[in-house]
């Protein structure tokens, strides 16, 4: 059972800190970034979930 928690952990890790790239990479001002970054690492899983509807996008290559 600890195994399949430590996994949990772990992927909920690698997609907050999936999240917190997108964001600082993001055309947002630097206000809201703090905002999206302090959100993502107060509430891991629903900070998660809330930027991933509705947080800024990492700005275009194009």
């Amino acid at each position: 059972m600890m195994e399949i928690t430590g996994l949990g952990g772990l992927i909920v890790l690698v997609l907050d800190i999936w999240a917190i790239v997108a964001v600082l990479g993001s055309s947002v001002s630097t206000g809201r970034k703090v905002l999206w970054v302090l959100l993502v690492v107060l509430l891991p899983i629903v900070g998660f979930i809330i930027w991933l509807l509705a947080g800024p996008r990492a700005a275009s290559a194009g």
